[in-house]
């Protein structure tokens, strides 16, 4: 049976100085996976990155991430350009490095189960205090997202936000300085199903960090969690899914290192 590995990118595969720094990891073999104005702005160990590059021997491997498309072209993973990127959440379906519009399409058609961008939008610019905020950000039309100042933000609003979002069909992910708004019905699982399905694999291999990967690790065969995420914070629990025993970058290899176990079993993926 042949392997897709669907892998979350920051604070699951990839770690900003700030996610190096907040579990230790500054003193490792780091090798740079992003630029951004000019400045290295990720990494992966050095280790990792050798593993990481290898298992495209094997397995169709699939960055998964709730980065924009324009974000996620910052990065240079290990190993030759993945065939197929899943960004923005699952609403955009890269195909070598260009957007599928058909499944924008089916995307948008999900998108009537929940309330429009506008209505989280302008509930969001009300209650996000300019005195703990950054910045507000649309992302395509599909989401929004603020930047904060994590130690600010006044007991209770996360789970007041939370509340709000639920009814209207939304959730909430806290990931490092960036609370996200997403729709319920915009799923990453979604997205991987779909390549899955063109690329004819037979088993998915998943890892994570945040609520906003629960579908995807839930719709995997097996997965595995960092131990530092917002997931394990939760409770978050599932029977098919892991949770590494380090944390930060350190958990960043583990998960690379988990991938390449899964993997010596299945036959090599061939396909395009």
């Amino acid at each position: 049976m042949t392997a897709l590995i669907a892998t979350d990118l920051d604070r699951t595969l990839i770690y900003s100085r700030g996610a190096v720094e907040a579990h230790g990891g500054g003193d490792l073999d780091l090798v740079a996976v992003e630029r951004h104005e000019e400045k290295d702005a990720s990494w992966m160990t050095g280790a990792a990155a050798a593993a990481f590059a290898a298992l495209h021997e094997r397995a169709l491997v699939v960055p998964v991430t709730t980065r924009t498309p324009e974000q996620w072209h910052r990065i240079r993973l290990p190993g030759p350009p993945p065939r197929y990127a899943i960004t923005a959440n699952g609403g955009s379906l890269l195909v070598d490095g260009r957007i599928d519009h058909g499944w924008d399409s089916a995307v948008a058609a999900e998108l009537t189960q929940a309330a429009p961008l506008a209505e989280i939008w302008d509930h969001a610019s009300r209650v996000c205090r300019p005195e703990w905020t950054v910045k507000l950000r649309n992302a395509r039309g599909l989401f929004c997202y603020a930047v904060l100042h994590r130690k600010r933000i006044p007991a209770g609003f996360l789970a007041e936000a939370a509340g709000w979002a639920e009814q209207r069909g939304w959730q909430l992910s806290l990931q490092g300085r960036k609370l996200y708004w997403v729709p319920r019905s915009l799923t990453k699982s979604a997205a991987v199903a779909e390549v899955a399905r063109r690329a004819g694999t037979d088993k998915v291999f998943a890892a994570g960090d945040s609520l906003l990967d629960v579908d995807l690790l839930e719709a995997a065969d097996r997965g595995i969690v960092a131990r530092h995420g917002e997931l394990v914070a939760s409770g978050w629990r599932s029977p098919s899914v892991g949770v590494t025993a380090a944390s930060g970058i350190r958990a960043g290899a583990e998960i690379v290192g988990w991938f390449t176990a899964q993997v010596e079993s299945c036959p090599r993926y061939t396909g395009t």
